[in-house]
């Protein structure tokens, strides 16, 4: 009994010691982690807070203000605030410019989602169906324009005859389309920046830093993004419109019209001006022409033109289709004043009706000449310039509204807050990092650690 009473008290000795040992053990990972954890924490609590407070966007600068990126200054961070004693490898890695500029995307969506809520996307998905059609319909329109031009020619030739030339709008606006749009609707009392910049030196043109490994969190480029984006970007970024009141001041660098860089990707202000523009005139066209084929007065003064303009023709197809070719150009008349009251800072309708439209049919003769000017309407209810630069930058693709955005945020950074040595793919927002330490007596211990900005 006395030696069968002694194995049982060693056994329980033994297991004790074993229960004691475990704890130890566990308590010991416990610290390790927890050493990790507030180490990673502190690490990434040394956001570049001149980043934060200009553009609301959360990262840890890599190079630590050196401009030379290294996972090495991480370690030694680490280290600093108590994770030394452990190896370190980067298992994951995410820059903000990684993947077309998607961590910036998911920052700026919970930014816009956590200031205004969700009500406010919401709001702007309605319009966003009727964005997403104005690609297809501007192409239908130049389809049927340039079909509908062809038909003209063929019905001339056939008669062996031509239009006259005096008293001609189609003429006048076939040699407007020529010019520089910029010079047709660019307000008089306004100078174009000539400012440029180095394409090839942009984040979106050079070799970038790259992370690696995949987060599930990565933010998808769906419609709620893409309409977060635009709210950001007009609210962050000035356009060649100053808003009313706002008088702009020279920049110390980089480019005047920051939104219209996003939308056309042009090296110089005067060149991502005159592509938004360009555009713009096609969504004002297409509405336009949409509009005038249903007001029966206007259809009826175009047909009254156009049959003095082939009085001596007398071929009702042709008068049918120089009826069809005014409709065209009042169409693009009207748009060109449309432009000029957008860039004049004057508000116009995405659909028009009788009381916004704005030019005379005989009005298209003289557009453009040297005494004309029509600076067009303010109408209350209508849209902004900016507000349809909002509809381009939805319709740009999100990837390339994105690099832009950090070209310009990184243009910023180093020469209006004199940060030479800032890159925006130096930024970094996410980390996991496998750790391995030596707890005692030959026993190792491997964890992972995750930190991300969200």
């Amino acid at each position: 009994m006395t030696a069968f009473l002694a194995l049982v008290f060693i056994l329980l000795i033994a297991f004790a010691g074993s229960l004691m040992e475990s704890a130890s053990i566990q308590a010991a990972k416990n610290w390790r982690r927890a050493d990790m954890n507030r180490a990673i924490e502190s690490v990434f609590a040394e956001y570049q807070k001149e980043l934060l407070e200009e553009y609301e966007l959360f990262a840890l600068e890599g190079s630590y203000e050196s401009g030379s990126y290294s996972e090495e200054k991480i370690w030694d961070r680490l280290s600093c605030y108590g994770a030394g004693g452990m190896d370190h490898e980067m298992a994951r890695l995410q820059i903000l410019s990684d993947d077309g500029g998607s961590p910036f995307l998911s920052q700026v969506s919970s930014w816009v989602k956590y200031k205004y809520g969700l009500d406010k996307l919401e709001g702007l998905l309605g319009n966003a169906q009727i964005w997403k059609n104005q690609d297809e319909e501007i192409k239908l329109y130049q389809e049927k324009e340039q079909e509908e031009g062809r038909e003209l020619s063929s019905l001339l030739e056939g008669q062996q005859q031509s239009l006259p030339a005096e008293n001609n709008p189609l003429d006048t606006v076939e040699q407007l389309k020529k010019s520089s749009l910029l010079s047709l609707v660019m307000p008089r009392d306004r100078q174009v920046s000539q400012k440029r910049i180095s394409l090839s030196d942009q984040p979106s043109g050079r070799a970038l830093e790259q992370g690696y490994g995949s987060f599930d969190d990565v933010a998808e480029q769906g419609d709620i993004s893409r309409l977060a984006l635009g709210v950001y970007l007009l609210e962050h970024f000035s356009s060649a419109v100053p808003e009313e009141g706002e008088e702009r001041e020279p920049g110390g660098g980089g480019l005047d019209y920051e939104l219209e860089y996003m939308i056309s990707g042009q090296p110089s202000d005067m060149e991502n001006l005159e592509k938004t523009v360009q555009k713009l005139l096609l969504i004002r066209t297409v509405s336009n022409f949409a509009y005038i084929q249903t007001d029966s007065v206007k259809r009826a003064e175009a047909a009254a033109m156009a049959a003095a303009m082939c009085a001596l023709l007398a071929v009702p197809a042709i008068v049918e289709a120089v009826t069809q070719a005014l409709l065209f150009a009042w169409s693009f008349g009207e748009s060109v004043t449309d432009l000029r009251a957008l860039l004049n800072g004057s508000r116009v309708p995405l659909v028009k009706d009788s009381e916004s439209w704005q030019l005379q049919l005989s009005g298209l003769l003289t557009l453009g000449s040297g005494g004309e000017w029509n600076e067009g309407k303010d109408t209350a209810s209508g849209m902004n310039y900016e507000e349809y630069l909002q509809i381009l930058l939805f319709l740009t693709s999100a990837d390339e509204a994105s690099m832009r955005s950090l070209d310009l945020i990184e243009q910023h950074m180093r020469l209006e807050k004199g940060m030479e040595w800032f890159r925006i793919d130096h930024c970094i927002t996410k980390m996991e990092i496998d750790s391995r330490c030596s707890l005692r007596r030959g026993i190792s211990y491997s964890f992972s650690t995750y930190f991300g900005y969200n």
